[in-house]
Order: C-alpha cells, then structure tokens, then sequence
C-alpha cells in the first residue's frame, strides 16, 4: 500500500470511554443495588443506556471503530477474572448463587469472605482488583459479557472492536492467592491460559468481531528475557489460530522498548501504539526494526490522560512520518479515555478563553477525529481547526495565569539545607516520646471520618444559598465535636478532626492555592463507585492564606489528646490532578512544597504537635521504567522533606501510603525522613511490614489493620493476629495500630465498630506483651 492511500483508508478510533455518565448515573446505580433501592435488571438497563449513549456519541463524533468490553460495573481486570474464571475459592459459592453478587464479593467482600486485593492501575491513580493466581488455578472461558457487549454495538449498525486485557498483562498483574507460596510466579500459568483466550477469541469472532484489541501495557515495564519470551510464544500461538479475529495487540502509558521489535515480528495484524510523552521514543523504535509494513498501526498521538489541548501540528508531523511506517495507520488517544473527564461543555465556571486550553473526553475525541481527516485529506482540510489550536496554545504560554515570578524566585532560591530537619530521627524521637507520652502499640486513624449526606447536604445547601457560611460552619463545629467525642471514648490515643469540611483531599487545597483550577463535573473513576474531580495545575502555586490551622485549631480545644493536623503532599497534589505539562514535574513540586511548608509552619505556631502529610501518590506516580526513576525519587522525596522540614524535633511529622506496591520504593519511604509512616497492609495480609523490616527501615510505622474499602467489620481478633504478624517484623517501640486509609466513604456504623475492635486489638496485644 501506498503512503497517500495508506493516510486515505485512515480511520478513528479510541481504546475505551468513560464509563460513568453525564451525571454519574452508572455510580448511583451500582450504589443503589448495594443497598437494595435498585434491582438488578434496572441497573443492567442502566448499564446497557450507558453503553448505548457513548457509542453512539463516539460514532456522531466521527469515531470509525468503536470499543466495546470497556465497560464495567467495576473494574476491567476483574471482568478479565470473570472471563478466564479464576474465581478465587472464597468466592466461588456466591459466584454460583448470583453472578452479580458474587462479583461484587469480589470486589467489596463480605462480612463472611474478604474481597481481592487492590492496588494501582500502573501510574494511574485507577484501582484494579488483583487476580489471586495459584499452581492448581484452572481457568474455564466465560466470553458472555464480551460477546453480549460486542452484539449490542453491532446491533447499533457501528464497526465495533473488543477490548480485553491480554493474557501476559494479565498475568505479570496477578499474586500468589493466599495460601499459595510468595515465590509462586503467575506466568508458569500462560500455557494454561492461552486455550482460554483462544476460546473467547473464537466466540468473538462467531459474534461477527473482525478486529479484538488485547491491550499489553505491562510490556512497557522492563521486563526480564524470560517474561519477553513468555509474550513472543503468546502471540505466535494466538496469531497461529486458525479460527481467529484479527488481532491489534495494544500498549500504552510508556515506551515498548525491546518488547516493541517482538511485538513487530508476531503473527498478529497490528500494534496499537502510544506516542505522547516519554512514548513518544516508540516512533524511533518502531523505525529501527524496519516498521509494520504488511499491518495495520493506531497511533496514539492525543494524550489520554491528562487535559490539554493537542498541538494537531506537531501530532499531524508523527502521523506523516509513520506513514511510511505501516501498511495502514489510524489514529487514536493514547490509552482508554477512563483517565480523563467526559465533557468541558459543562464547565460553567472557567473563564471560556482558559476552558479552551483543555480538552476532556468528548473533545479529545474530537481532536482524533480532525486529526484523521488532517491525515486522509491534507492540512488544507483542518485549516480552520489548525489556526484555532495554534492561537489557544499562544493563549496559554501568554497568559498570567501560567507565570508568576515570585514564585519562581522564590522555588530558585531554594538550598539542600533548606530540604533537612534540624537534628536527625533518634534524637527527634526521644523529643517527641517525651512530648506526646504515648503508650506503645498508640492508635490513630488516617485522617478523614464519614461524610454523611448531612454534610453534603450542607455544603449544596451552602453552594444554593439555603445557608449562609455561619451557618455551615455552625454544622462543621458540630460534627468536629462529635468525631472528637467518639475518639475520646473509643480510646485512640492521636486524634483527627475527621476533615468534615473537606470535600476530597486535594481538591480542597487546590480551591485554596493559586495556580490551580477547580471543575464542577470533571469526574474520574478511581475504582469502583469512587470517583473524584481532579483540579487542573495549570499555573505557579501559592498559598495565599492559612487553609487548615483554623478547624485543626478548633478541634485541639475540644481534648487534650494530641489532634494531628492533616495535609495532602506535593507529590499527591501533582499525581491526583491534572498537572500542567510545560515545565517539569520537579519543578511544579517545589512550588506546591513551599506553599505546604508555610502551612505546615503555621500549624506548629498554633500548638499543633502531630501533622500529617500524605503521599499515597509517591508509588503510583514512580515511572515504568527503572532508568528514570531515580531522578523522579529525587524531586519527589526533596518535596516532601521540603515541605516538612521547617518544625522543630519534637514535633512529630507523620505520612501515609496506601494501595500500591511499595517493595520497590522503600529506599525511597527512607529518604521522606518522616517520624511515622501509615500503609495500607491488610488486604495483603502485613506484606509491607515484612518489606520495610527487609530494608532495615529505622522509624515508626503503622500497617494497617483495617481495610477501609470493603463494608465489612473485621473482629478484634483478627485485627489482632494482623497486629500480632506486624510484630514479627517491627518492634512494638516503633509499630503504630490504624485503618489502611481514611474513613470517608464508610458509613458510621460500621466505621463506629471497626474502631472499637482495633482498639480492642491493640490493647489485647499491649497485655501479651506486658506478661512476655
């Protein structure tokens, strides 16, 4: 094929969509079926209005092909589970009473059976359920959901593709299941695997699939020759299949690397590429290995994960050049477009000349489409559209919004010291014991307590004008009074004030700091129902005025237990919005540190004795590839420590982590140089602890024993055996007693239970340890 009539043939398409709706609606279903208020038919009629409504937006939009297995009540992966029924045993006989409760069990658990494990989708701040994977794991195909989603696409008239996670992806992302030993590698099981995969591939294929997209994002991990080998005999077999559709085997969020000219020479019809970003070396990459000539290439040239507005130029020159690269490209978003809000139409309160610096979902869908025309039918096509684009990016280098040079002079003239407490942990550490007067084994939670519709309501009531802020902040007093109240005769030992007047942990620092805008209805799935509105950073920060000292202040003269003051980290105010992307990273972050730092300073002025400052981000954020972490974990830490650093000893700084990986980072955990670290432990039954006691890790730390994203309450007791397993692997001295995470989207009741039995549980352990 020729280049021109390889730019003619091109097509649009995107990898997936968000899955919520215009107002959420598939979240206040799935919720409502929880608690009983919807059945079970209207939240599948839900379901299927919602996928009805994106692919037919998708096609209006000018979209030429479709995705469809996208879609989940939940999580994808776990779908993925259901698909290859690597039921974990625990769950099997829900599964077999109701398919949709068990599916649920496994995401949620049960008062009876714990859900699976959760943790970060790469770094992505989306949560996957982990598949539980042994040596006797057999998988049976279950292709009902994907084959019953692709009919109702072609039923719509619409060139529809399947989207499945691919079987190495699947793999390198499952643990041993519980019971199974540590060293058991999920890969062994690929060949067991593989006749799965080719099942449901069949059954596509029979439901009229001409094209199913396996999505590989694992393999822009380094990643050993062994695992390289394993992907190489996965796609020669699945390639080989006689009765196949064909098939585009997709990576993203990174460079492919040497997984790249493997993936070019397998039996498959196509790579699905991103090339934004540090993927943007893909294009080299695929021209040294000689191209796809004979396959079909989707290019992912408009960033699907953060909201700016493409440079179509700049996208249209790494287009033409890979016109020369592939037998046919078409044109993509980088990843699914899960990552980002649904539309910028509904933001009413952004200025319209800076709301035309971003693009969410439905205009990055519209950027693939002009793209494809640009690409098929020359520049002349888009002029219009080219001449707009470039004067929005000249808006936006111009504008003040983005610079502001006190800031900058101030971020320069930062010094080594500057980034260093004042005296090092053990001699912080013996100030701080005799300051606070803890007992061992103190407990504590991680910070927010239930928001209930009351104070939701109140805070719309607030935003309508049914309340004045007196008003409001006449509600907050209360509700600080009675979290403090119910610490108090509960027994924890550091209090919270339970963050009831925040509404998301960055959000309402970003509403507070200059530099960042704030959406209405830029909702992100973050797992399940859980979904949060990033702001958007996109100018120098600032702190123009204490933001939390006054309710930490307030909630300090209700008790005289210590009440810790709560802050949200550099690094998780950069990883949980959307970042800007014309200056770097490091950069950003020593911004927002400084302005944390004067916080952090003026809460210590106000008697504050505990302050916590959170980086749950500092995994998720770690790049793919080992080669550039380094750099990433020096501004990161320097962040954090900067942030930090201006308290004096005896004042005790905590953190906090939670669903991610943390094996790999603790040098790092180190580095923070906080006096005590919270994690979340108990989905993954104390792992981390038995990391940070491998790594010789010097400081306080509590793993939790509480997981807070399942309803179910755990007993005293096995809070209990969880704290007893912590102790194999820190010393009582140094090992706290918490919940994995905050508490903000439990309910009282069972938040009220789950507190007394860890108390409980620390005070039984507390008496074994006095009779040793």
């Amino acid at each position: 094929m020729t280049t021109k009539s390889a730019a003619a043939a091109a097509r649009a398409t995107v990898y997936g969509y968000p899955r919520q709706g215009r107002n959420r609606e598939l979240k206040k279903a799935v919720e409502g079926y929880w608690k009983g208020r919807v059945t079970a038919d209207a939240l599948r009629a839900t379901a299927a209005e919602l996928r009805r409504t994106n692919w037919l937006r998708l096609a209006d939009a000018g979209i030429d092909e479709v995705p469809t297995g996208d879609f989940s009540y939940y999580d994808h992966v776990l779908d993925s589970t259901v698909m290859v029924g690597a039921i974990p045993e625990r769950h099997r006989s829900a599964v077999t009473r109701n398919a949709l409760d068990g599916y649920f069990a496994m995401a949620r658990g049960t008062q009876e059976v714990a859900p699976l494990e959760m943790t970060k989708w790469f770094d992505t701040n989306y949560h996957y359920l982990v598949p539980e994977l042994g040596p006797d794991t057999a998988f049976t195909a279950d292709s009902a959901k994907q084959v019953g989603e692709l009919k109702e696409a072609l039923a719509l008239g619409l060139t529809a593709r399947p989207v499945l996670v691919g079987p190495v992806t699947y793999l390198l992302l499952a643990k041993p299941a519980p019971g199974v030993p540590a060293d058991f590698d999920p890969l062994t099981l690929l060949d067991r695997l593989l006749p799965v995969y080719a099942e449901v591939l069949a059954d596509l294929r029979a439901a009229g699939a001409e094209w199913v997209q396996l999505d590989e994002p694992a393999l822009v991990q380094d990643r050993t020759a062994a695992e390289l080998n394993a992907a190489e005999r996965a796609y020669r077999d699945l390639g080989g299949l006689a009765d196949r559709p064909k098939l585009l085997v997709a990576s993203y969020f990174d460079r492919l690397g040497e997984a790249l000219p493997m993936l070019a020479k397998a039996p498959v019809d196509g790579l699905a590429l991103d090339f934004t970003g540090a993927a943007a070396a893909n294009l080299d990459t695929l021209a040294s290995v000689g191209g796809l000539p004979g396959k079909r290439l989707v290019a992912g040239v408009v960033n699907g994960r953060n909201v700016w507005v493409n440079d179509l130029a700049a996208s249209l020159s790494t287009l033409g050049t890979l016109l020369g690269l592939a037998d046919r490209v078409d044109v993509s978003a980088s990843c699914s477009l899960l990552h980002v809000p649904l539309d910028t139409a509904a933001e009413r309160d952004i200025e319209p000349q800076i709301l035309r610096w971003l693009a969410f979902a439905e205009q990055k869908t519209a950027e693939v489409v002009t793209l494809t025309r640009g690409l098929a039918r020359g520049t002349d096509a888009i002029a219009a559209d080219l001449a707009a684009n470039r004067a929005d990016l000249a808006s936006r280098t111009r504008s003040p919004v983005t610079r502001d040079p006190a800031v900058r002079a101030r971020a320069s003239a930062v010094t080594e010291t500057d980034a260093r407490r004042s005296q090092p942990y053990a001699e912080r550490a013996a100030a701080q014991r005799a300051h606070l007067g803890l007992p061992v084994l103190p407990t504590t939670t991680i910070g927010s307590f239930p928001q209930t519709g009351q104070l939701r309501a109140a805070r719309a009531d607030l935003r309508a004008g049914r309340i004045d802020t007196a008003g409001y902040e006449e509600r907050i007093r209360a509700e600080i009074q009675e979290i403090i109240s119910f610490q108090e005769k509960t027994g924890i030992d550091v209090l919270v004030h339970g963050e009831p007047e925040r509404n998301d942990m960055v959000q309402y620092f970003a509403e507070q700091l200059t530099g960042y805008l704030a959406t209405r209805h830029g909702w992100v799935q973050s797992y399940g129902t859980r979904y949060v509105r990033p702001p958007i950073l996109a100018g120098d920060i600032s702190r123009p005025e204490p933001m939390t000292v006054r309710w930490i202040t307030y909630a300090q003269s209700l008790t005289s237990r210590p009440v810790k003051g709560m802050l949200t980290g550099p690094v998780t105010m950069l990883a949980w919005s959307f970042v800007r992307d014309d200056q770097p990273l490091g950069d950003t972050a020593r911004q927002v540190a400084l302005a944390l730092r004067d916080e952090v300073n003026d809460l210590e002025a106000a008697g504050t004795s505990v302050i916590q400052v959170d980086e749950p981000a500092l995994r998720e954020t770690l790049p793919l590839r080992g080669a550039d972490r380094a750099g990433y974990l020096d501004w990161a830490t320097e962040a954090f420590r900067l942030t930090t650093s201006g308290v004096r000893p005896d004042t005790q700084v905590h953190t906090h982590m939670c669903y991610a990986e943390f094996g790999d980072i603790v040098q790092a955990i180190d580095d923070l140089d906080a006096d005590v670290i919270s994690l979340e432990a108990a989905r993954s039954h104390m792992q981390v602890a038995r990391e940070l006691a491998a790594h010789g890790y010097p400081r306080e730390a509590g793993p939790g024993v509480y997981d807070i994203h399942s309803p179910r309450v755990p007993s005293t007791d096995e809070a209990a055996e969880l704290l007893r397993t912590g102790l194999r692997a820190i010393p009582a001295e140094r090992l706290w007693v918490n919940p994995d995470c905050g508490l903000k989207t439990r309910a009282w009741p069972e938040t009220r239970a789950s507190l007394e039995h860890l108390v409980a549980a620390a005070r039984t352990i507390r008496d074994e340890l006095s009779r040793s």
